[in-house]
């Protein structure tokens, strides 16, 4: 059973943080800042969702971490049960700014933040900003490079090109899954991914975010290169990537290069959604490196 925690973001925006396993059991007395967990001094870990997911998408992993950390997921601002205030700031600083009142808040840091796409690099520049609240990264499948004028065009594109409302949870799947022009073979797993992010309503599903949000949060980022921020990471890190994601491996590599105190590995018969595809590769990719960082 999931437990939600409510946690105030920037500008008072209201975010849902998100809790997916029991804690293990201790002999030792609850911290009180554990916010009624039960998770004793266990090392913490943020995990970030990219742009359009949620909280949910990271249940698996959480669970699995929770076995030896307090894990909790984050839904971000406009995403899953958080606010999507229209007026909000949908900017770079307020996405980090919103992590790190999270990890404050829920008394987690110094946390090892695990992100996916866009969550990756909220977690690099919350790195590099508040080393103190860090000490370990895990960056999936993000690129540091510019993506550009074309890819934010393409995006507002691929957007309008959505059937919606679906008429049932079925046709989500399919669309995403096979018929989404994106998509180059088969995926039930991407179908899967977009289910979760669906919500019905009186004329079928409609995504649980706005897209226009959606947009306004890519293009605080996608116009520039992130090589700075993450050259300012000093803690251990661990550069990620689908063999079929939208990270390439020489990209990828040079972000461990760049990196002080990098590290790589890649899952082979995954794509963008590395940690959804493969979850089993996906564990196997990180758990040594969860390892070098120890419990401490």
């Amino acid at each position: 059973m999931a437990r939600r925690i409510d946690v105030t973001g920037a500008g008072g925006v209201r975010l849902a943080a998100w809790e997916f396993g029991d804690p293990p059991k201790t002999d030792r007395a609850p911290d009180p800042a554990s916010s009624g967990s039960g998770a004793v001094d266990l090392p913490g870990v943020l995990l970030l969702h990219g742009l359009m997911g949620r909280a949910s998408h990271w249940a698996a992993t959480a669970r699995w971490l929770s076995a030896r950390h307090r894990a909790v997921a984050l839904d971000q601002r406009g995403h899953g049960r958080s606010d999507k205030p229209p007026r909000a700031a949908y900017t770079r600083e307020a996405y980090v700014e919103d992590v790190e009142a999270a990890l404050e808040q829920l008394s987690l840091g110094p946390a090892v933040l695990i992100g996916h796409a866009m969550g990756a690099l909220t977690a690099w520049q919350l790195a590099a900003k508040r080393p103190d609240l860090v000490r370990g990264l895990i960056i999936c499948d993000m690129r540091a490079s510019a993506l550009g004028a074309a890819s934010q065009h393409t995006w507002t594109e691929w957007f309008r090109a959505w059937p919606v409302p679906f008429a049932t949870l079925a046709d989500v799947r399919k669309w995403f899954g096979e018929d989404d022009p994106w998509v180059e073979r088969p995926n039930p797993a991407r179908g899967e991914f977009y289910a979760e992010v669906m919500a019905e309503s009186p004329d079928g599903w409609r995504p649980v975010f706005e897209p226009e949000q959606m947009l306004r949060s890519r293009e605080t980022w996608v116009y520039d290169a992130h090589w700075e921020e993450l050259a300012q990471v000093r803690c251990p890190t661990l550069v990620v990537r689908g063999l079929d994601g939208e990270l390439g491996r020489a990209e990828a590599q040079e972000m461990v290069r760049v990196l002080p105190n990098g590290q790589y590995a890649e899952v082979a018969d995954a794509g963008h959604l590395v940690h959804y595809d493969q979850p089993e590769a996906w564990r196997a990719a990180v758990e040594p490196f969860l390892n070098t960082l120890g419990d401490a």
